[in-house]
């Protein structure tokens, strides 16, 4: 039992409704599909994810409730997230054990356990298509604009530790974009430099090679205005390891944001799994 899967996933709210969704984020959703159905083969007992939109302040927070209901409508976008309802349990133990392990590192890590608090678009979005059937234990987490991506990155080095041990089976999700400058456009792709970056950023993952993705995510992230500053990417590359094997299942725009869908699955029998290095193509 262990951190099963990880997965960095887009959240664009017009994806929110598969039918409403244009033709250019067709790839995004196909790629999500299969997301979902390798969740349904792992049968985790519990998804962790951190979401771009839940921004908190000073310190990292976990949601530690019991349970996760509520209906949403977005503040930044009404008019595309509407009255969404969600029902998901919540795994207070896990939560607990991720709070405590983030102290016991030194950083300011609070657990919420508020059954008012409503999840953000960037949780309920991809989660829509990841776990529609909303019968899998979620714990949520914010991103924290206080903290640097090197204490981001050790957050996610504690998450990843508290997985890894954990008897229970996890996928950990982080929902965000990749270039993130966003203009009024929807159809918009990235520049051709963000698009570059971006290419490069994922070679570097589709290489396993963590290494130097950490290396380029400060840069990359004020160049190509990556969303959250780079923190969910952080926290993403602090809870991976060398035995996982990547996947790649599309790129889309939205907005003039660069979007992915990527996996990245647990090696059991072969924890120096064989590189793979076919080019991403985006564009």
């Amino acid at each position: 039992m262990t951190l099963e899967l990880a997965m960095l996933v887009p959240h664009t709210p017009r994806m929110c409704y598969e039918e409403h969704a244009p033709t250019f984020q067709k790839e995004l959703i196909s790629g999500m599909h299969e997301a979902a159905r390798i969740i349904e083969n792992i049968q985790p007992d519990a998804i962790v994810i951190v979401s771009c939109h839940w921004l908190s302040s000073f310190d990292h927070l976990v949601d530690a409730t019991s349970e996760h209901k509520g209906v949403l409508t977005a503040f930044e976008c009404p008019n595309l997230v509407s009255d969404v309802p969600y029902y998901y349990p919540g795994d207070k133990q896990l939560a607990s054990q991720l709070v405590q392990a983030g102290k016991e590192a030194g950083i300011r890590v609070i657990g919420v356990d508020d059954h008012t608090y409503v999840w953000d678009y960037g949780t309920i979005v991809p989660l829509r298509y990841l776990v529609p059937k909303q019968n899998i234990p979620v714990i949520n987490l914010s991103v924290t604009w206080a903290a640097s991506l090197e204490e981001t990155y050790l957050w996610g080095k504690q998450i990843g530790e508290v997985l890894q041990k954990s008897d229970k089976r996890v996928v950990f999700v982080s929902s965000g974009a990749l270039s993130h400058n966003l203009v009024r456009a929807p159809e918009k792709m990235p520049s051709l430099s963000e698009q570059a970056l971006d290419r490069q950023f994922l070679d570097y993952l589709l290489k396993n090679d963590l290494s130097n993705a950490w290396s380029m995510l400060p840069q990359y992230s004020k160049n190509a205005g990556v969303e959250s500053g780079g923190r969910h990417l952080a926290m993403l590359l602090g809870t991976l390891q060398d035995n996982y094997k990547s996947n790649y299942y599309g790129y889309g725009q939205s907005s003039g944001s660069g979007n992915v869908v990527i996996t990245f699955e647990l090696q059991h029998s072969n924890p120096t799994f064989k590189i793979k290095t076919q080019p991403v193509q985006i564009g």
